[in-house]
């Protein structure tokens, strides 16, 4: 299989499709009071998702995941899903909030669509509902534990914040423990509306492990060179992981490229920049891809002001 490499070395393999930036959920560190969604005619069709994951397959990507806003709004969801599943990849999954999830499962389960991140900031009714702006957590833990007895592989994504949240870490560690799925603190990014904010909210992954270590011992688990998690299983045998964008960078060893909703190609969460490969033919393809590739940065950039369902986590 062809490889692609960056200037940098770096083993460029892994790609993110937002599908759109529509999400029924109106989340703190995420959703502007203020907010327009894309027209759906602006979006790319379900027949130029597959050909771009076609093109870019064949030519060296082999992990692919959908990402939105929340990509199980798309109508043609599962018809996607099952196109993708047909190219050849190693690891093909997507992330969801989970709300509407349980009745798409039967219908993808015996695809190759084997990997669900789900997104739960917390496991507290009224906490959930204050976060995300939905009484809906109910719903979500259904999903997650229906997609675990249908075989998916689960992870869970934490996103703290100090005095919010933050007190829920071991609950989460028990949650861990009980159901055997992975759940993985993410620290606070300075995107979008996060930025207007002040910073007392961020809570580093140091200070987090620091206190679990009072009360559990922390077995390390080994990791690869562009695993975005550091991750740790507990004699409980919970499974946690951080990912410690602000505080732990992880730019030299990143893999990843993305394609937003309209088909333009970029090189990093934290970049506007990029090229539209949507409605390019094959050649010009593969030269915008090694464009963009040039363009990924090797450390850490300070912020961006674009909203993060606009971007695809």
């Amino acid at each position: 299989m062809k490889k692609l490499i960056d200037k940098q070395g770096r083993h460029i393999h892994k790609l993110r499709i937002s599908l759109l930036d529509a999400c029924n959920f109106n989340c703190l560190y995420c959703m502007p009071e203020e907010r327009q969604f894309m027209p759906k005619k602006e979006l790319m069709s379900r027949e130029e998702i597959f050909r771009l994951a076609s093109i870019l397959v064949k030519n060296g990507i082999d992990e692919l995941r959908l990402t939105g806003g929340e990509p199980t709004l798309r109508s043609d969801f599962v018809e996607i899903v099952k196109d993708l599943s047909t190219l050849e990849t190693k690891k093909f999954g997507f992330t969801t909030n989970g709300r509407s999830l349980s009745k798409t499962l039967d219908e993808i389960k015996d695809t190759n669509c084997k990997y669900i991140n789900f997104s739960l900031d917390s496991l507290n009714q009224a906490l959930f509902k204050k976060i995300t702006g939905k009484d809906v957590l109910e719903d979500v833990l259904h999903a997650i534990f229906k997609a675990k007895e249908l075989g998916f592989q689960i992870k869970i994504n934490v996103v703290l914040m100090r005095g919010i949240n933050d007190h829920e870490v071991e609950d989460f560690i028990e949650f861990s423990g009980n159901h055997g799925i992975e759940v993985r603190f993410l620290e606070l990014m300075k995107i979008g509306v996060v930025n207007a904010k002040d910073n007392d909210q961020f809570i580093s992954a140091s200070e987090v492990i620091n206190q679990v270590q009072k009360n559990w011992q922390l077995n390390s688990v080994k990791r690869k060179i562009d695993d975005t998690s550091f991750n740790y299983v507990l004699e409980n045998g919970a499974n946690i992981g951080f990912i410690a964008s602000e505080s732990m960078p992880f730019c030299n060893g990143c893999s990843r490229l993305r394609i937003g909703p309209k088909g333009t190609l970029r090189p990093c969460l934290m970049m506007n920049e990029g090229y539209k490969i949507a409605g390019v033919g094959e050649e010009e393809v593969l030269e915008l891809l090694h464009r963009v590739m040039d363009m990924k940065p090797t450390d850490r950039i300070e912020n961006i002001e674009q909203p993060m369902y606009q971007i695809g986590g």
